[in-house]
């Protein structure tokens, strides 16, 4: 324990001397720790993250780039959707794809012709000696006739087919100009949330570079106040706990209500029973008991 004198207007507090010699000790570590420190920040190496860099590469910033409304107007407020529907209906139905496969189906259809239709026809016309009449060539352009209407049938039919596509075409081209303006407004949110936070950190390294000759000195004040710990006596400036102060309460405001209500008793004992004073008692305990605790639970 520590000892204490008064010279005048001053009080000093001595410990034993064991324990002065190796505070003093212990000071003097710390001073030349210090001392050996103060000019090497810790904080001093630290290299600041240029979050424009990550997000859109070296010599870039933000303002480099379209504005979120910008994107907004080009891909959905200026889009006119039924100038779309018509385009990919145009190039759908009417693309070189569609005249390649009809091509195809003509040629098909010659070849059937040629090979099956055309002999089968000479030999009849043959079989009735009819070769040299009008039949041949009435019988020929009634085949001509049946390939135009079954080649143009194979092209309207392929056409509705693909008017499903030319819808999946046209939803897809609105979904994506929509998830592009929304990617857009995300990568602007983050990119800003990001800034504020890298900026945060690299600030608070500068400061803490900067105040570092006076915050490795709260090292050595603590070292200085030791020994005020074994001399201290730190009291709860809150006091009791609130269900201490709850219960404390309530008892005290019971009692006090209590005898209110025996004093009230006495007044009505002319025209009651000694029920009545009991029951004074009761209600004037239970009134105290809830003062008590509205007041422990103000303070």
């Amino acid at each position: 324990m520590g000892s204490s004198s008064k010279a005048s207007d001053t009080m000093t507090i001595r410990y034993a001397p064991y324990v002065e010699t190796r505070h003093n000790n212990f000071l003097g570590e710390v001073q030349s720790r210090r001392m050996a420190v103060i000019d090497a920040s810790p904080f001093s190496d630290y290299t600041d993250v240029e979050v424009d860099n990550a997000f859109f590469g070296a010599g870039y910033v933000i303002s480099s780039f379209p504005s979120l409304y910008d994107m907004y107007g080009k891909f959905m407020a200026g889009l006119d959707i039924d100038a779309l529907y018509s385009q990919l209906f145009e190039d759908t139905l009417n693309s070189s794809e569609v005249d390649n496969l009809v091509s195809a189906e003509a040629v098909l259809m010659e070849d059937d012709i040629e090979a099956n239709v055309l002999p089968r026809l000479q030999t009849g016309i043959r079989d009735i000696n009819s070769v040299l009449a009008s039949t041949f060539v009435v019988g020929k352009s009634l085949i001509e006739d049946t390939r135009v209407k079954a080649l143009e049938k194979f092209r309207a039919e392929l056409k509705y087919k693909l008017i499903p596509t030319v819808r999946d075409r046209w939803i897809a081209h609105l979904d994506w100009n929509k998830n592009i303006v929304c990617t857009y407004a995300e990568i602007m949110k983050f990119y800003f949330s990001a800034k504020m936070d890298i900026d945060d950190i690299n600030y608070s390294y500068d400061a803490k570079d900067k105040l570092w000759p006076f915050t490795v000195l709260e090292y050595e004040r603590a070292a200085l106040g030791a020994l005020q710990g074994a001399t201290t006596t730190t009291t709860n400036a809150a006091g009791a706990s609130t269900v201490s102060r709850v219960l404390g309460g309530a008892l005290s405001g019971a009692a006090t209500g209590a005898m209110i209500g025996n004093a009230v008793a006495p007044a009505q004992a002319a025209t009651s029973t000694s029920a009545a004073t009991a029951g004074g008692a009761g209600w004037g305990a239970g009134i105290g008991a809830a003062l008590g605790i509205a007041a422990a639970l103000t303070y």
